[in-house]
Parts: structure tokens; sequence; C-alpha cells
């Protein structure tokens, strides 16, 4: 039983899921595009959205191991779904302002980023004044 268990689990390591890298730099769509972000606004996007809401994630050494990549893909794949910075700009003016204050409750209300991330990684994990920096900016974003 062992063995079959572990012939499964090595044999499961070949189907990789495909990874979110973007294959183009064409940025047009980009959020930046649309509105300023400063550059402490942008780095804690970069940190703490980016990896689930953008075309490129960085990934950690176990999402190479299956099952856990498949799981991080399903999560890439639902977050980009729900929201996508690096395509922004092609959301209509009424999507991106509803976009800003979806954003803004996620963030006041804790529910992102999510606790599964921010439990491995702790650079996401967002303190008072990154919440506050974060939610200004988008209030200020959204009257643009």
């Amino acid at each position: 039983m062992a063995v079959a268990a572990l012939a499964m689990f090595v044999g499961i390591q070949f189907i990789q899921p495909v990874k979110n890298r973007s294959s183009q730099m064409d940025t047009a769509n980009d959020i930046s595009r649309l509105y300023p972000i400063p550059a402490g606004i942008q780095d804690i996007l970069q940190r703490a959205c980016y990896d689930c809401h953008s075309n490129t994630t960085r990934y950690p050494w176990y999402a190479h191991i299956q099952p856990a990549g498949w799981w991080m893909a399903s999560h890439v794949k639902t977050g980009k779904e729900a929201l996508n910075f690096s395509e922004y700009g092609r959301y209509s003016l009424k999507r991106r302002r509803n976009k800003l204050e979806r954003m803004k409750e996620e963030i006041l209300e804790d529910r992102m980023p999510l606790g599964s991330y921010t439990m491995i990684h702790t650079d996401a994990r967002l303190t008072a004044e990154e919440k506050a920096l974060l939610v200004n900016w988008m209030a200020e974003a959204g009257e643009k």
C-alpha cells in the first residue's frame, strides 16, 4: 500500500499546472496606466496582491510539488477572475470603480489578502498603516 501511494505521489509530479507568467510584456492594460500609483503603494500591491491578482505570479518552492501546485493554480485562477491588475484597463469605467470599492471593503474587513496566503507569505500581511494607505489611494483613484 505504501509503495502504491509513493508511486502515485511521484507520478503526479509530472502533471504540472500552467504557470501564471505573462509571455508578453504588454502593460497597456495595467492599472498603473490608468491611475498614478506611488512607489509605496505599488510595493504593497506587488507584495500582497499581485501573486493572485495579476498576470505574473511569484512561485515559491512548494508550488512545484503536487498537489500544492494545483491548489495554488486554482487560487490564482479564481483571484484573476475576481480582479486582474494586469487587465484592469479592459474593464469598463463602472466596473473599475466598483472594483476599487470592493478592494477597499475587502481590505477593511480583513478578507484580503487571504489568511491562507498570509500564513505562508508573512510579508503579505498588511499593517494598519498599509491598509490605510491602500484604502486612501483607492478612494482617490475612484474619484478620477
